[in-house]
């Protein structure tokens, strides 16, 4: 008798194991002059609830996007914004010893910029 074969988990999404939802943002990557250049899309995040990490060769961003604007009254009819946990982590072709971040917000864009310091 033939075994029925496994769907993948995107069929089930309730029958996966729980697993962390975080969303990831998209972001551009530049190299300049002085370092790294990160712009990543995180309209509606507050800068406070952001967490940026630079480990070796690795810049990890994370936070959460809340829903502020919600209705206490209403209910939702649609909703294609995510408003849960992010993270997103990009790995460059360099090593920081010492590593010097700054962060920028501009119209929900987080710039992050990294150089050695």
């Amino acid at each position: 008798m033939d075994r029925p074969k496994q769907l993948p988990a995107f069929f089930f999404p309730s029958l996966q194991s729980e697993e962390r939802t975080y969303w990831r943002p998209s972001v551009d990557v530049y190299r300049t002059p002085n370092g790294w250049l990160l712009k990543f899309d995180l309209a509606g995040v507050r800068p406070e609830d952001v967490h940026v990490e630079v480990q070796g060769c690795l810049i990890r961003v994370s936070g959460v996007r809340r829903d502020l604007l919600a209705e206490e009254a209403g209910s939702y009819y649609s909703m294609e914004i995510s408003y849960n946990r992010f993270e997103r982590t990009i790995s460059l072709p360099c090593e920081f010893a010492n590593p010097h971040v700054s962060l920028e917000g501009r119209d929900g864009i987080l710039i992050v910029r990294v150089s050695e310091g």
